[in-house]
């Protein structure tokens, strides 16, 4: 079998702690993994994409969906599991040149993002590239400029990852050329806690007034 492109990953473990079950608790009328697997149907340059996970009944909504599921050991999906040793467990299963993770509890993405991603990707020749946003967050009493006069850094916010397969192999995600597109307010939200869920909910009904959602198919 030849390599493929792009390879989509979206790692789903069903251990949450924070919020149980969390990737499949439903939010907006349907199961928050399913946005994230119906963003990646839509990318045009995405050429397959998986569901990792250990746990069936995440499994099986992914297939519901129409999405291929890779089963992951137990063993890498414990608390202190990284979502990189899912990733190298995917690689031994698919022959991959590049990796786009996908992360469910970031559901919230504009139309086009991933492929803006990827494009981004090749126009800039990169080992790995990240979705986020400039963050001028600093510990209280650590500065005295004001806010506006803060150069601030650039913070992922766990949107979209590409990175190349060979690092991943190498037990990294990145390399020396990093590249970055940036997220609005919105995209930026990461569901770690209710208050997130709640939060991105909101905005999901909001962006989808009035819109059905039927089951959707992933290649």
């Amino acid at each position: 079998m030849s390599r493929i492109p792009y390879l989509a990953v979206i790692p789903a473990r069903g251990g949450s702690k924070g919020i149980p079950r969390k990737n499949i608790k439903m939010i907006a009328g349907k199961p928050l993994l399913a946005w994230t697997m119906e963003a990646a149907r839509q990318a045009k340059l995405l050429d397959r994409c998986v569901v990792s996970t250990e746990d069936a009944e995440i499994a099986q909504v992914a297939r519901t969906f129409g999405c291929e599921v890779i089963d992951r050991p137990k063993k890498l999906a414990t608390d202190t599991a990284t979502t990189l040793s899912a990733l190298q467990q995917v690689l031994t299963k698919i022959d991959a040149e590049n990796v786009v993770i996908l992360q469910p509890t970031s559901p919230i993405r504009r139309a086009g993002l991933i492929d803006e991603c990827i494009r981004e990707f090749e126009k800039k020749k990169c080992d790995n590239l990240a979705t986020g946003f400039i963050c001028k967050f600093m510990e209280y009493g650590s500065y005295t400029k004001r806010r506006q006069e803060l150069k601030g850094f650039f913070y992922d916010d766990g949107n979209v990852y590409v990175v190349k397969s060979s690092l991943i192999k190498k037990g990294t995600l990145y390399g020396k050329k990093a590249g970055n597109v940036f997220t609005g307010r919105e995209e930026n939200i990461e569901i770690d806690e209710e208050f997130d869920f709640w939060l991105a909910e909101q905005v999901l009904l909001k962006q989808h007034a009035g819109v059905e959602h039927d089951t959707a198919t992933v290649s």
